[in-house]
C-alpha cells in the first residue's frame, strides 16, 4: 500500500473540450481508484491523448470539474515529446528529478541552519517532515532508478553529456520514459507507453508497471500491454464523445463489448419489426376506412358513423405510433472504421528480384553483405533498437542513400515510414491524399472514404489539426491507394486503433506483392508468416522463425532463407 493512496483521488465530472467547432469530449464523468491500472482506448481521434493531457493539467476543460490529487507527485509522457535538441541526457534527467532535487536543495539548507545554531523545536519538526517527504517518493534510490530505467528501455550505451538532438526518434521517446519513470510519481499519465520499444524494453516496462504501487493510466494500442499490465479499460467514444469504464480488464472489456452490440443489433431488428408491422397497420386500417365508404352493406346512419369513427380512430393511433417510431429511430449499431482497402500491385514485374543490395553500409548504422528481395516474399526485420532496422528500410525504399555499396531497385516501393512529418503540412486531410495525383481533390473523396478511415466530416480537417493516430491513418491510405511491387513498412501497427489493427493484418496477408517490414507488435510478429532478419549492431545475425517456439520451423525458415550471403 502505497503511504499516502488514501489521499490520492483522480476523478472528472462533467468535463467538456472542444477545439473550435469540433467537440471532443461532452460531459464526461469517470474515476480511476487509487492503485488502478487502467487503460484508455478508442478510435483515433476519439480524444484519448486530450483526455490524458487534461488529466496532466496540460490543457483544461471548457467545462466541468477535474481532481487529480496524489501527494506522490504526477508523472506525464505526452505522444509528442517537447525536447530541447541542445539539451544533454544528464538535462533531460535532471528536469525529471527537479522535484526530487528541489527537496534535496531544501534538506541541505535545513541541515545547515541546523548545524549553525541551536534548533528550534519547529525547525526540527520542519527538518523531519522533509526527511519524511523524501523517503516516501523514494528519494535515497533516484539515482539507481535512474540507471535502471535507461538500462531496461535499452539506453544505457547513452553518456550523460551527449546531447538530444543526436539521439535517433525512438532514443528520444524512451528516455522521455525512462527520466517519468525515474522521478517514481504516484500517478503516472503514459501516451503510448510501448511506442519504439522492442521486446526486451516492453517486458521490462511491464514488469515495471505492474510493480508499481501507485496509479497508472496509459493509453495504448498494444494488445499484449493490455492483457497483461490494465485491470481497467476506459474507452472514449467518438462519436458520442464519451468515456465508458470497465471494470475486468481487456478480456472483460471484449466480452462486455460485444455483449453490448448484439443487444443493441437486437433492439434495432425488434425496431424495424415494430416500424414494418405499424406501417402496415396504418396502411389496413386506411383501405378498411376507404372501403367502408364504398360498402353499401353498411348501411346508413347512427352505426355507420359510429363505425366510420371506430375505424378513424385506429388510423389516427397508428398514424401517431409510425410518426413517433420515425422520429425516434433505434439505429444499426455503428460500423466500427475498418481498413478495407487491399494494397495495388503494379504490372507484372517477371522474374528476378525486386531490390537487391550488395555490400552497403550506412555509417557506423548498418553493415549489410548482401540483400535479395524477390516478388511475394515476406521479410520481418527484427532487432535491438539502434540495430539499424529503420536505416535498412530506408535505403530499400530510397529514402536514404548508402555511403558504400549497390542498390538495384527495379520495384515500385510504398513505403510506409515509422516518424511522422515534425511539421504536418496546413493542407486539408483530402488534399494531402490527393497531393501528386492530376485532377481537383475533390475527385478523390469517394476512393478515400470507401476506405472506412475517416469520415466525411474528416475530408476538411488540416492536417496539422489532425491527432498522431488520423495522420498515421492517413499515411496507410496513401499507400494503399498507390500501384506497388513491393511494401516497406516501419511499424505499421503504430498509433493504429485496436477495432483496425487486425484489418491491417488481413489487408497484408492478402497482399500480392512483397513485403518488408519491422514491427515491434508482439501480436503482429506472433502471427507473421514469412522469413526473418535479426540485426545486431547493423550487422544481420543468423535468421530465425518469427515468434514461434518450435525448433523444426526455425530449422525449415534456415533452410528457406537464403538471400543474405
Amino acid at each position: 500500500m502505497h503511504p499516502q493512496r488514501d489521499r490520492a483521488q483522480l476523478t472528472m465530472k462533467d468535463v467538456s473540450k472542444a477545439y473550435g467547432d469540433r467537440s471532443v469530449l461532452d460531459q464526461v464523468s469517470l474515476t480511476v481508484r487509487p492503485g488502478e491500472k487502467a487503460a484508455v482506448i478508442g478510435e483515433n481521434g476519439s480524444g484519448k491523448s486530450t483526455l490524458l493531457r487534461l488529466l496532466a493539467g496540460a490543457e483544461q476543460p471548457d467545462s466541468g470539474e477535474i481532481t487529480v490529487r496524489f501527494p506522490g507527485s504526477t508523472g506525464y509522457l505526452a505522444q509528442t515529446l517537447a525536447l530541447d535538441p541542445t539539451a544533454t541526457v544528464q538535462d533531460a534527467v535532471d528536469t525529471a528529478l527537479a522535484e526530487l532535487r528541489a527537496l534535496e536543495r531544501r534538506i541541505r539548507e535545513a541541515e545547515e541552519a541546523l548545524s549553525a545554531a541551536e534548533p528550534t523545536d519547529g525547525e526540527l519538526a520542519a527538518y523531519g517532515d522533509l526527511l519524511t517527504d523524501y523517503e516516501e517518493r523514494d528519494g535515497y534510490r533516484s539515482d539507481a532508478r535512474t540507471e535502471a530505467a535507461l538500462h531496461g528501455l535499452g539506453l544505457a550505451h547513452l553518456t550523460r553529456d551527449r546531447t538530444l538532438s543526436t539521439l535517433s526518434g525512438g532514443e528520444q521517446s524512451r528516455l522521455a520514459l525512462a527520466c517519468v519513470l525515474a522521478a517514481a510519481p504516484e500517478l503516472l499519465l503514459l501516451d503510448e507507453p510501448t511506442n519504439h520499444l522492442d521486446v526486451r524494453a516492453v517486458t521490462w516496462l511491464e514488469e515495471h508497471l505492474r510493480a508499481h504501487r501507485g496509479t497508472v493510466v496509459a493509453v495504448t494500442h498494444d494488445r499484449a500491454f493490455l492483457e497483461r499490465v490494465t485491470s481497467v479499460i476506459l474507452e472514449v467514444d467518438r462519436d458520442l464523445r464519451a468515456v465508458t469504464r470497465y471494470g475486468d480488464g481487456w478480456g472483460g472489456y471484449r466480452t462486455a463489448k460485444a455483449s453490448a452490440r448484439r443487444r443493441w443489433a437486437q433492439e434495432h431488428q425488434e425496431y424495424l419489426s415494430d416500424l414494418a408491422r405499424t406501417a402496415e397497420l396504418v396502411d389496413a386500417a386506411g383501405q378498411r376506412l376507404a372501403a367502408t365508404g364504398r360498402d353499401p352493406k353498411q348501411g346508413f346512419g347512427k352505426h355507420r358513423r359510429s363505425h366510420e369513427a371506430k375505424l378513424s380512430g385506429q388510423v389516427r393511433a397508428a398514424r401517431t405510433r409510425l410518426e413517433v417510431l420515425r422520429r425516434t429511430p433505434v439505429p444499426a449499431p455503428p460500423e466500427p472504421l475498418a481498413f478495407t482497402g487491399r494494397p495495388a500491385l503494379a504490372a507484372e514485374m517477371g522474374t528476378g528480384p525486386l531490390v537487391e543490395l550488395d555490400d552497403i553500409s550506412v555509417g557506423d548504422r548498418l553493415h549489410l553483405p548482401a540483400l535479395r528481395v524477390e516478388p511475394g516474399d515476406r521479410l520481418l526485420v527484427t532487432g535491438e533498437n539502434g540495430a539499424g532496422k529503420t536505416t535498412l528500410l530506408r535505403v530499400l525504399a530510397g529514402d536514404l542513400a548508402p555511403d558504400t555499396g549497390t542498390v538495384r531497385r527495379r520495384a515500385r516501393v510504398g513505403h510506409l515510414p515509422q516518424e511522422l512529418p515534425a511539421r504536418p503540412t496546413r493542407r486539408t486531410l483530402l488534399a494531402t491524399f490527393a497531393a501528386g495525383r492530376p485532377g481537383f481533390a475533390e475527385e478523390y473523396a469517394d476512393e478515400l472514404l470507401e476506405l472506412g478511415l475517416f469520415r466525411p466530416e474528416d475530408l476538411g480537417v488540416p492536417v496539422a489539426s489532425l491527432s498522431i493516430g488520423q495522420q498515421r491513418r492517413l499515411a496507410l491510405a496513401r499507400l494503399v491507394t498507390r500501384p506497388a511491387d513491393l511494401l516497406v513498412l516501419d511499424e505499421p501497427t503504430n498509433h493504429i486503433a485496436l477495432s483496425l489493427v487486425e484489418e491491417v493484418e488481413a489487408a497484408l496477408a492478402a497482399y500480392p506483392g512483397a513485403v518488408v517490414v519491422v514491427s515491434h507488435d508482439r501480436s503482429f510478429r506472433a502471427r507473421f508468416t514469412g522469413d526473418v532478419l535479426e540485426l545486431r549492431a547493423g550487422r544481420p545475425a543468423a535468421p530465425y522463425a518469427s515468434g514461434e517456439a518450435d525448433p523444426s520451423a526455425r530449422t525449415r525458415s534456415r533452410s528457406r532463407f537464403t538471400k543474405i550471403r
